[in-house]
């Protein structure tokens, strides 16, 4: 499985923003579908945004779809969350993961890493 380690992560005033990535090991990342979650304090984890292996596909959760975007750089192992116009409610651990098939789910995750965005 591809080894996973995010970074970024940081406290931030709300209205900013703040960039992501997470760097993965192995020669087969590119047949990775790559997703992001996230774990707000006391609350259970939840889905952000994926994207597909070649990097053309991309899908994001509602309370995220127009702040957010994710990327993907095969050549370097890569991936990237852009977050943008940031709210206090996006106070989470993120977590990036992959996955070798289109559906079911993520079995490679990361540590994770803190964003904290004060109001």
């Amino acid at each position: 499985q591809v080894q996973l380690v995010e970074s970024g992560g940081g406290l931030v005033q709300a209205g900013g923003s703040l960039r992501l990535s997470c760097a993965a090991s192995g020669r087969t990342f590119s047949s990775y579908n790559m997703g992001w979650f996230r774990q707000p304090p006391e609350k259970e984890r939840e889905f952000i945004a994926t994207i597909r292996r070649s990097g053309g596909s991309t899908y994001y959760a509602d309370s995220v779809k127009g702040r957010f975007t994710i990327s993907r750089d095969n050549a370097k192992n890569m991936v990237y969350l852009q977050m943008n116009s940031l709210k206090p409610e996006d106070t989470a651990v993120y977590y990036c993961a992959g996955r070798l098939g289109d559906y079911g789910e993520f079995t490679s995750w990361g540590q994770g890493t803190q964003v904290t965005v004060s109001s």
